[in-house]
């Protein structure tokens, strides 16, 4: 490791549980921030792929994922060290509670001596969110909580019972308060995207505005970024054209895997099968993620591009399928009440969504093309007409192990992969 340094300001926003308003604090920062003339650059711990829509709006910069296990180590420093040359202030969503998880928001913070916040949402306490915040302080050494928020206050005497409680060691940063009007929308997979709320911008602003009437000026502490030396990715798909979907029904596109993309020197064309686009001309094509089952009647209505991508797999030209793209690429496809469209018809199988969460979890595969990492998180229940040609592992031995389906060069599965765990594998999946 090179011994060079950077020093930025950062945090590690975290919490007791889910649901506290990690991500609201997060965003009020950022925009905060931004506001006032800072570069801000955010983070989200573990694979999520909604919060960090919204932070990226927030920020106006690309917000990317750092995960000890799906990243490794090098990659997480390497991003930070990257952030920490640009910007003002650094921020870090964590990801469940402080100490939930392997590896948890509170190894990242530890890892890289990121201080932390904690948010723990006040609605229903007083005196005791002093407690709270001093036992999240003191559960494990190595650990630095900087400071604490209080999401959900109902007034300004509130919020001064709140942080009168705290301990002397533990600096109050803000608060945001109980107001529906301030609150994100969800649906099944977490917060709506962010390219689906045409107020968000309001909404982050209105949320910046409420937290500054509690906020701390001060920036948290700088924090020193040791840089990694990771190999450059080599130029394997120079001259290369990926035509990739890119709409509300295929939004789950990793920043650092388009990034990979290009610096391995492929021509990246993006296309909407909702608005009608044709696929454009390419030697690969990848479909990523997202939400088919919210645009049954329109992905059905699109014949000439369930044509086009079955000629362009006949021809045997690679094609990847992620989650959202495997089900677009099965023959049918059934939401929640029950309502059955035809797909695109590439492989054959059919599936259903479920209202019981069907998967989620850290994945590992091992292809011929060699061992990629990243994650899975559906509804969907899947019956496909094929032999798998890998099962994924789980590192923290949970029961989901999803299948990874080959046809030609079409490559299907309920994986979300994250292409820097191994650049190499990633691109050889794209190659012509």
């Amino acid at each position: 490791m090179s011994a060079q340094l950077r020093h930025c300001p950062a945090l590690l926003v975290s919490a007791p549980a889910s649901g506290q308003g990690k991500t609201s604090v997060t965003a009020a920062l950022a925009r905060w921030h931004a506001r006032q003339g800072r570069r801000v650059r955010v983070f989200k711990t573990g694979p999520d792929f909604l919060d960090p829509m919204v932070l990226q709006r927030a920020s106006a910069a690309p917000a990317y994922q750092l995960d000890l296990w799906m990243n490794g180590e090098a990659d997480v420093r390497a991003r930070l060290h990257a952030a920490a040359g640009e910007a003002d202030l650094i921020l870090v969503e964590g990801v469940m509670g402080l100490f939930d998880g392997t590896p948890s928001s509170a190894d990242l913070a530890r890892a890289f001596g990121l201080p932390v916040l904690a948010v723990i949402d006040g609605s229903a306490m007083a005196q005791t969110f002093g407690a709270l915040a001093t036992g999240l302080a003191r559960y494990r050494d190595g650990l630095v909580v900087h400071g604490v928020a209080a999401n959900r206050i109902g007034s300004a005497h509130h919020a001064r019972l709140l942080r009168e409680s705290l301990p002397t060691d533990l600096h109050w940063m803000g608060a945001l308060p109980r107001d529906a009007a301030l609150a994100l929308p969800e649906r099944h997979l977490g917060l709506v995207s962010a390219g689906e709320l045409p107020d968000l911008d309001a909404r982050l602003d209105a949320l910046a505005d409420a937290w500054q009437q509690h906020a701390s000026v001060a920036l948290p502490p700088r924090v020193a970024f040791a840089s990694s030396d990771a190999s450059p990715v080599a130029s394997t798909l120079r001259g290369a054209r990926i035509a990739i979907a890119r709409d509300a029904a295929f939004c789950f596109l990793y920043p650092a895997n388009l990034d990979l993309l290009r610096d391995a020197g492929a021509e990246l064309a993006f296309f909407s099968p909702l608005a009608g686009d044709a696929l454009p001309q390419c030697d690969a094509v990848w479909l990523p993620g997202g939400y088919p089952e919210l645009h049954l009647h329109v992905l059905s209505q699109r014949a000439d591009l369930h044509s086009a991508l079955r000629a362009h797999c006949d021809a045997g030209k690679p094609l990847l399928a992620e989650c959202g793209g495997l089900l677009f690429v099965l023959d049918s496809l059934a939401d929640r009440d029950g309502a059955q469209a035809p797909m695109a018809g590439l492989l054959r199988g059919r599936a259903t969504m479920q209202a019981r969460l069907a998967a989620l979890g850290l994945q590992s595969v091992a292809l011929p093309e060699g061992t990629l990492r990243g994650h899975t998180f559906h509804y969907a229940k899947a019956m496909v007409e094929a032999d798998p040609i890998a099962f994924a592992v789980n590192p923290n031995n949970g029961p989901s192990a999803e299948a990874v389906y080959r046809q030609g060069r079409m490559t299907a599965s309920f994986v979300h992969f994250y292409f820097p765990s191994d650049p190499l594998a990633a691109t050889r999946l794209f190659a012509p």
